[in-house]
């Protein structure tokens, strides 16, 4: 091997390690979040709700933990059960961390969703996740504030309606400030990999 393609090979690696070096400075100055970054937003934040135990909640109640807030209802058949699975799955994923995060389940169906039904619901996926309920004057103007849509679509029996709804989740970070969007079926492992993130930043 001639001198000049000894230099070259000791300068390629060393290059490319500058290279991966200027990168990894980058992604230290963003996290590159799996779900939607809606870092600095101007609207889903804070709420002010009653949980299943009767005590009146709000973000500040939670600070020190990421928040993941999902609006949904008791009743329905598939999207509500399998986001707090997944949500349990999270929480488990997080392992030491596990007990920084909050479930939050604010229910688009007070008039069904009863407190000690909401209670029983979300012991079936984590004792420490909280339900939330308002009255429909503050199911509604919460919604308005966090762009979400939900409806009453009506059953055969005026009881075995069912609810339209929004079917995503916010995030919230340690320190009560709104950060990810992330959509339904995003899966355990990258909710987990982004709120270990926020604990981190």
């Amino acid at each position: 091997m001639d001198r000049r393609s000894a230099l070259k090979s000791i300068a390629a690696p060393v290059l490319l390690a500058g290279a991966a070096g200027l990168l990894a400075a980058c992604s230290e100055a963003k996290p590159q979040f799996k779900a939607v970054d809606i870092t600095g937003a101007d609207y889903a934040k804070d709420f002010s709700l009653t949980d299943h135990n009767g005590q009146r909640r709000s973000l500040k109640d939670f600070q020190g933990k990421a928040v993941v807030l999902f609006f949904g209802f008791t009743q329905c058949p598939d999207v509500c059960p399998t986001s707090m699975a997944e949500l349990a799955e999270v929480k488990k994923l997080l392992g030491a961390d596990g007990d920084k995060l909050q479930g939050l389940f604010v229910t688009v169906d007070p008039e069904r969703d009863t407190a000690p039904l909401l209670k029983a619901y979300m012991a079936n996926f984590d004792p420490s996740f909280l339900a939330l309920r308002g009255s429909p004057e503050e199911l509604a103007a919460m919604a308005k504030d966090f762009k979400v849509y939900y409806k009453k679509a009506e059953g055969k029996t005026p009881t075995s309606y069912t609810m339209d709804h929004s079917a995503a989740s916010y995030v919230y970070d340690p320190q009560g400030r709104l950060r990810l969007y992330t959509r339904y079926g995003s899966g355990a492992q990258a909710l987990a990999a982004d709120i270990k993130l926020l604990l981190k930043s």
